[in-house]
This record gives structure tokens, C-alpha cells and sequence, in this order.
């Protein structure tokens, strides 16, 4: 119950109380904006929002909200965003920004007020999940909003059916948490200004291409992975004869830098040592998080022996993601049940030097990271 009043208090443009102290926001436009777009006008469309805490695009919805979309985008093209700020955070809940009134330092004590009166209502039944972006209201006014605007950080089912939502942020949703997690006052006003520089309207662009899906087998077996650790390089060839969708998922990974920052979390002397686990980095971004999926198991007769690179796993075969492993010595037991997908060809000193780390239980006492991995050839 705290959180949802919370909320609520955060979106409402200005608590009751507050409102008795502080001068009344410039009156709005008589009668609500009608957008003079139509929605084909406005579908496929993209919000790119530069802040100067990094950039994050949210994917329009004027099929859910043709008004407020329609508002929306009139206020970036005429650059109405440019310099507002974001005025109140909840950490991992919302962000909330976009009222004119915090562009001037001298209105300070207003702002939370500004930008409001302006659209009716367009409820619908879009969860207010993950990424939801919705329009911000004046206490117990449904018919009030206008320029400020919120962003779910993580699913707030509470929020359904009093807030419009008008978008959803397709990419940056780290830099949405980053702007959430800032330090803030009681009533969720952060004590550094995280500034709005430009919003930009384009169409939302086509899907990039993925990246060695159409390779050959001679192509993936081309390729080299340069794994630069804190206790030296590795370099593994591939096999991708005998495991073609590992080796693809592996490179795309690499590329797109999902094991960058990693830890060698697990050492076993004379087994294996094991990285790659998405728990001992820090949050993905989007693009790096739409890289990330559930393999098919590849078993194959390749032996574990000394080098030899292979997927980790849980109970079900089918659950290999991210996380490998290296193995130091014969492990015949792990034949036929994991997909042996590459092999250590240069740097098996390096391997040597984090299987002798000092462990605590298997976990080294001084952290071993995997600082990136690089694709070469």
C-alpha cells in the first residue's frame, strides 16, 4: 500500500497540501487538443529521447491514445521537451518528467504543476508493465493531462485504469533505470537534474540485421574469439560441425558484448572453470537482452578434455543461454550430456593461472573477470 501511494502522490501533478503554498501553474488552452493527425499518420512512429543521462526511444501507440500521441508529438517537433528535466524518481518503479516549468530555475518551487489541462482521457486495457509510458494527471482530474509524462521501470499493475498510456520504450530501458536509481528527496525529487536535450520524432526503423546468421559452416569456423581476462587472453576456434547454433549464438553474443564484465564465478581444480553468467554483470541493454535466448541442445562426440570450450546448463538440456564453460582436465563425465562447441588453441597458460586462483569453496577469493570478449577473422 505504501508504494501504490507513493506512486499515485509521484504522478499526481501537485499533493493538496503542496498545492496551498505554491503559486498557481499558468492557466491551460480552453477545451482539450484534438489531434489534427490521423493515427496512419502517427503509426510506426518513434520518440527518441536524448537526456543527459543517455538516450532512450519509446515506440508510439496511437492506436491506444491518438490525442495524447498526437500532443506528444507536437511538443518535440517544436522543441517544447528541450531542457525540461526529470523532477520526480522512484528507484526500479518511474521516472517522471517533461513539465515545461522545470526548464527555469526561478520556478522550482512549481514544478510538478506545469503543462497540465490539455487531453482527455484515452483509458484502455495496455498493462502499465515494464517500459509503459503514460501520461501524468492532476490529483483526481482523469481529464488533465498534458506534457509530463512517466516511465514504468518495472511492471506497476496498480497504475491500470487511471493513467492513458500512449508508448513503451523499446531500447534504454538501462539508462530509464540508471535515471531512477538517482538520489532523491522524500517526495521523489532527485538531487541532480537529469535534463531532457532534444526529442526527436522518426519512423521506427527496420530490424538490424542478425548479425552471422547466415553464415556457412566454413564462415563460423573461420572466426577466432579473443577472451581478454584479468589474468590474460585466450583465443578459441570453433566447431560449428559438430555444434553450428552454438557457435552462431556465441558469436552473435560476443559481438553484441553480452559477456563483457562477466566473472569466472566457478573454479574447479582439475574440472573446469566457468563464465559467462548474466548474474555477475551488470544489466543488459536492450539490444544486448534480444540476444539472449534458450538453446537447443548440439551434444556431440567431442571429448572433455583439457581446453575444450563448452556449453553449461541446468536440468533441462534445452536451457543452455549464456554461461560456459572451460575445461582444465579429462572429464569424461560430462561427454554426450553438454555441446562441446570450441576448443582453447592459444593462451591455456592463462587457463592454467585462473584454475590455480585461491578459492572459496569454488568461488575465487579475488575476482577473475572476463573483460570482453573479441571476434576475430
Amino acid at each position: 500500500m505504501y508504494l501504490l501511494a507513493l506512486l499515485l502522490s509521484a504522478l499526481a501533478a501537485l499533493p493538496p497540501a503542496q498545492a496551498q503554498r505554491r503559486p498557481a501553474a499558468p492557466a491551460a488552452p480552453a477545451g482539450p487538443f484534438k489531434t489534427p493527425l490521423t493515427v496512419a499518420d502517427m503509426t510506426g512512429k518513434q520518440a527518441v529521447i536524448d537526456t543527459t543521462a543517455g538516450t532512450f526511444v519509446i515506440d508510439l501507440r496511437p492506436d491506444l491514445a491518438p490525442n495524447h500521441v498526437g500532443y506528444f508529438m507536437k511538443l518535440a517537433r517544436d522543441g517544447a521537451y528541450a531542457n525540461t528535466a526529470f523532477h520526480r524518481v522512484i528507484r526500479n518503479g518511474i521516472i517522471q518528467g517533461g513539465d515545461p516549468l522545470s526548464k527555469d530555475p526561478a520556478k522550482a518551487a512549481q514544478v510538478g504543476s506545469g503543462g497540465l489541462g490539455v487531453l482527455q482521457a484515452e483509458p484502455s486495457r495496455e498493462p502499465f508493465t515494464r517500459g509503459a509510458v503514460g501520461a501524468a494527471l492532476r490529483p483526481g482530474q482523469p481529464d488533465s493531462a498534458g506534457a509530463q509524462f512517466f516511465v514504468c521501470v518495472t511492471d506497476q499493475p496498480a497504475l491500470s485504469g487511471q493513467f492513458t498510456v500512449f508508448g513503451r520504450v523499446s531500447d534504454g530501458h538501462d539508462v530509464v533505470q540508471k535515471i531512477s536509481e538517482l538520489p532523491a528527496d522524500a517526495r521523489g525529487a532527485p538531487e541532480s537534474r537529469v535534463a531532457i536535450t532534444a526529442v526527436t520524432i522518426r519512423d521506427i526503423p527496420p530490424p538490424e540485421p542478425v548479425p552471422f546468421a547466415d553464415e556457412t559452416l566454413e564462415q563460423l569456423a573461420s572466426h577466432r574469439a579473443v577472451l581478454e581476462t584479468t589474468l590474460g587472453s585466450m583465443t578459441i576456434a570453433f566447431t560449428p560441425g559438430v555444434a553450428p547454433e552454438h557457435v552462431r549464438n556465441f558469436l552473435q553474443l560476443a559481438q553484441a558484448g553480452v559477456f563483457d564484465g562477466t566473472a569466472f564465478h566457478r573454479v574447479v581444480r582439475g574440472f573446469v572453470v566457468q563464465t559467462g553468467a548474466l548474474d555477475t554483470r551488470g544489466p543488459l541493454t536492450d539490444r544486448q537482452q534480444k540476444r539472449v535466448h534458450n538453446l537447443q541442445p548440439e551434444f556431440n562426440d567431442t571429448k572433455h578434455v583439457k581446453g575444450i570450450v563448452s556449453m553449461a546448463r541446468g536440468d533441462d538440456p534445452a536451457s543452455a543461454a549464456t554461461s560456459f564453460f572451460i575445461v582444465t582436465a579429462d572429464a569424461p563425465s560430462l561427454d554426450g550430456k553438454y555441446t562441446v562447441f570450441g576448443r582453447v588453441i592459444d593462451g591455456l597458460d592463462v587457463l592454467d593461472r585462473i584454475e590455480s586462483a585461491p578459492v572459496s569453496g569454488e568461488s575465487p577469493t579475488t575476482p577473475i573477470d572476463l573483460v570482453k570478449v573479441r571476434i576475430a577473422g
